[in-house]
């Protein structure tokens, strides 16, 4: 007899779909597209996708590989040798770490690709895994995919959103397979010195734990501050991995090329799943970023990307205090995490956050993305991407000043 398979979940769809934090921001979509039939001009501060292209002798690379006729054979999975060789030359330039190209790294489609496939590689069904709270929703969504628990690291106002350490019980260092950590991170910019890797790293080592580092925005510090490798820890290496994207670093975000490097049995994991999962980046997309890379290694300014955001959080930052929302100026990425202003009547104290960004993006057509959206400690909070140019987003600060004055 045939039964109804569907009697007690949605039929053709996974229940682990619902895990994966994507809602909210189909969600926000939805709210854009209302603001739009309204006849409202949309300044998207919501996904934090760049606005700038890649340098022109990037893009000409790309160009001239793509036409040649030798490009389009199955690339390596593990990543082309000179991809390889030049993230590696690219690794000791700028933090003076050294890694073994052959076994300590591997190319991904992107550092989100190696996010969302690194538990599968790493861990069985029902391993426990340390992740902050709030965190970048492929954090958790990976672990959904996996079959992993959990175990949140709540990032909070009090400690300056400081994972404490200190704060995590020896039961679940015992447990744990890895602790996932991101510095500077999204959404909120936590920025940290070498002492406090080197005290993670002594954990790890204790608890025989890896360290997964999301190093996703290493040239995007403002002023003095340059974000550190946790391989700059002397013998990191052995306990530790870390991703790094072109995304950010280089406006070549959709070009889905990044790379993760460290401890060679993860490496050799993760290598593993992707040559049955995929055949790797496109080849010419390599050649494209071991050019970006060779720029960034002859100090060409124009590669630069920190300058710009600099520029805007300090304008925006500025514009909306006058505006009367005070907002902390982070001390590097694209995000501005932003706690919920004074004076505005919420109807409870749940939901607070995406109270807030619907009715912002249907009164002013600004967009921004609740906190909740990246784990239970974001409520109270929204993350603000700056990828408008400045003007744009003064007119943002503008349309939520004015709209700040009407419900206070």
């Amino acid at each position: 007899m045939k039964t109804d398979k569907a009697a007690s979940r949605q039929k053709w769809r996974s229940d682990k779909l619902s895990h994966l934090g994507s809602s909210i921001f189909s969600e926000v979509a939805g709210w854009k597209e209302e603001a739009r039939r309204s006849g409202l001009d949309v300044i998207d501060l919501g996904i934090g996708s760049p606005d700038q292209a890649p340098a022109p002798e990037i893009r000409q690379a790309l160009s001239a590989a793509v036409l040649r006729e030798d490009s389009y054979a199955y690339p390596a999975s593990k990543g082309s040798a000179r991809f390889r060789k030049q993230a590696a030359e690219w690794m000791n330039w700028r933090f003076g770490v050294k890694v073994d190209p052959e076994e300590e790294l591997v190319s991904l489609m992107g550092s989100q690709d190696g996010l969302a496939h690194l538990a599968l590689a790493l861990c069985n069904p029902g391993d426990l895994a340390i992740v902050p709270d709030p965190g970048y929703p492929i954090y958790t969504g990976a672990l959904a995919l996996a079959g992993v628990r959990a175990w949140p690291l709540p990032l909070l106002e009090e400690n300056a959103f400081l994972p404490d350490l200190n704060s995590i019980p020896e039961a679940v260092w015992q447990e744990a397979v890895f602790i996932l950590l991101s510095f500077p991170g999204n959404p909120i910019s936590v920025t940290v010195d070498l002492a406090y890797m080197e005290k993670l790293v002594a954990l790890a080592r204790k608890w025989d734990v890896l360290v997964i580092h999301d190093l996703a925005y290493s040239e995007m510090g403002f002023g003095d501050y340059r974000p550190i490798s946790i391989l700059q820890v002397p013998g990191a290496i052995h306990t530790a991995v870390e991703f790094h994207s072109f995304s950010k670093s280089f406006n070549m975000a959709g070009c889905r090329i990044g790379f993760m490097t460290g401890n060679r049995e993860a490496v050799a994991a993760l290598r593993e799943l992707k040559g049955n999962v995929d055949y790797g980046v496109f080849n010419p997309v390599q050649e494209a970023a071991v050019l970006a890379l060779e720029m960034a290694m002859q100090g060409n300014g124009r590669l630069e990307v920190a300058p710009l955001y600099e520029r805007r959080r300090d304008l925006f930052v500025e514009a909306l205090t006058k505006e009367g929302w005070a907002v902390p100026s982070p001390a590097a990425t694209m995000f501005i995490w932003a706690p919920l202003p004074d004076g505005y009547a919420f109807a409870g104290q749940e939901g607070r956050s995406r109270q807030f960004a619907h009715e912002l993006v249907l009164k002013t057509g600004v967009v921004v993305i609740p906190g909740d959206a990246f784990g239970a400690q974001g409520e109270g909070f929204v993350r603000i991407a700056l990828v408008e140019d400045e003007a744009r987003l003064l007119e943002a600060a503008r349309r939520i000043g004015e709209y700040l004055r009407t419900i206070r």
